[in-house]
């Protein structure tokens, strides 16, 4: 036990389950001093990283509601509001200083500007003590037979599952041996049930609630039903997971609960689900082996130099909804109006701004970031450059969705399409997917025309990627 005093530094971690930094920070504690925790509210920061408004509120609500909880414990959490990371180094510095800090115990973040805040805390003589908690294998771990990353996620995979069989993971569970069992007071917090993200409920009541229903019903329908729009097929984890008020080793630990043999039956319904989860590791890997793709550079480094035409026009065409293809224009107005969007789609949408607009993959990464609840770097740098093929994938460029073909696949009858364009209602289901021809033939100017002709796009994009 130590003797100095220590401070928790909540980040991207706003949780009490599966949270090492906090465990450690219990286990120093002694009875002769209030145990205090910070978390920084830093939301110029948060806006120059492209955060989604209704991500900061998400955050911010469970950063309130993480007051009350450690409060249960004996743990003092302040919120406090400052700009950015230059403003949180130097308020951390004061207060060190003050209050004769011996540890500030906190769980490292994995994006390139949080590595060199918490350089230049070290710098300025801030005592940190990091540990590891956004993943469910250690960072680093699986290596190929060269010693290197994987570049292709199959191979990663089969590592992957390779080194839990053998060592297994390290889940904390819940917090062990709380410091007090009397609570501190704190002050009351109202909240709106009309905030941005009131409708995605607390982590608890996912937990409590959702999960298990999740598990119950719908896990063993998830390979067929993942990709319907339409239908609520999905768990609806990725903003927990994004936000860190989730753990992945713990969805993992309950996975494991309720299927003990999804680690070998690697063909069964549960371990699709469990893929995606893996996917989102590999992301996480890859941007920790290869930090400049925080600085958005191509993974691929023959894409480099390449110069894409921008259409301004026909970006906004494509922000707003107005491609013409009602897929895609539907699956942006799913964005734009509830800061969601279905994963199917994400990879139809980007498809189509980069292969049939040719426009910057960079520029559909950051749109998506500044409207997604569940914007997180390394997941969405990932999948716009799988999308746009800069990326890593071991198929190559030619891999061009027909937004048309998506949607009579994955949408038949055009319940997601008419859900978020209306006006579409009276055009028939086998129309639907391409109703600026119907619509048209009706004399009719309820829908835009398409802003591109597909064949003609693939064709343009083939010839640009060549």
């Amino acid at each position: 036990m130590s003797t100095g005093e220590q401070l928790l530094w909540f980040r991207n971690d706003l949780r009490t389950n599966d949270n090492p930094a906090l465990q450690y920070f219990i286990n120093q504690q002694s009875t002769e001093n209030t145990a205090k925790a910070i978390f920084f509210i830093s939301e110029a920061q948060w806006t120059e990283h492209h955060w989604a408004p209704i991500k900061i509120d998400f955050v911010k609500r469970h950063a309130q509601a993480l007051v009350d909880e450690l409060a249960l414990i004996g743990i003092q959490l302040s919120l406090v509001t400052v700009p950015d990371f230059a403003a949180q180094i130097k308020y951390l510095k004061a207060y060190c200083e003050e209050h004769n800090v011996e540890q500030v115990i906190a769980n490292s973040e994995l994006e390139f500007n949080e590595q060199q805040r918490d350089h230049n805390c070290t710098e300025n003589n801030i005592p940190l003590v990091l540990f590891e908690a956004d993943v469910i294998v250690p960072k680093g771990e699986i290596r190929n037979q060269s010693g290197g990353m994987y570049k292709v996620f199959t191979p990663f995979k089969r590592a992957w599952l390779a080194y839990v069989r053998e060592f297994g993971f390290n889940y904390l569970g819940d917090v062990q041996n709380p410091i007090s069992t009397s609570s501190i007071s704190t002050p009351p917090v109202t909240s709106s049930s009309e905030s941005l993200s009131s409708k995605w409920p607390l982590v608890h009541e996912l937990v409590e609630k959702a999960l298990p229903s999740f598990y119950e019903y719908k896990i063993s329908h998830y390979e067929n039903k993942r990709d319907i729009p339409s239908v609520k097929g999905t768990s609806g984890i990725s903003p927990y997971l994004a936000a860190g008020v989730l753990s992945p080793r713990r969805i993992f630990n309950d996975l494991l609960s309720q299927f003990p043999d999804i680690l070998i039956a690697t063909d069964s319904a549960e371990f699709c689900w469990l893929n995606e989860i893996i996917w989102r590791e590999f992301y996480r890997h890859l941007m920790f082996d290869q930090p400049r793709l925080c600085k958005h550079q191509c993974f691929n480094p023959k894409y480099h130099d390449v110069h894409w035409p921008y259409d301004e026009q026909l970006f906004k065409a494509w922000c707003e909804g107005k491609t013409g293809y009602p897929i895609v224009d539907a699956a942006m107005r799913q964005l734009n109006q509830t800061g969601w969007m279905h994963n199917r789609l994400r990879m139809v949408v980007a498809s189509f701004l980069t292969k049939h607009l040719l426009i910057d993959w960079r520029l559909g990464e950051k749109y998506f970031m500044q409207h997604l609840i569940d914007g997180d770097l390394a997941s969405n740098n990932g999948g716009w450059q799988w999308a746009s093929s800069t990326g890593c994938d071991a198929q190559p460029y030619f891999r061009i969705f027909n937004p048309i073909r998506q949607s009579e696949r994955f949408d038949p009858n055009g319940d997601f399409i008419r859900k978020f364009i209306p006006e579409l209602n009276a055009v028939p289901d086998k129309q639907i997917h391409f109703p600026h021809k119907f619509i048209k033939q009706q004399n009719l100017s309820i829908y835009w025309s398409a802003i591109v002709d597909h064949k003609e796009a693939r064709l343009n994009a083939l010839a640009f990627y060549k």
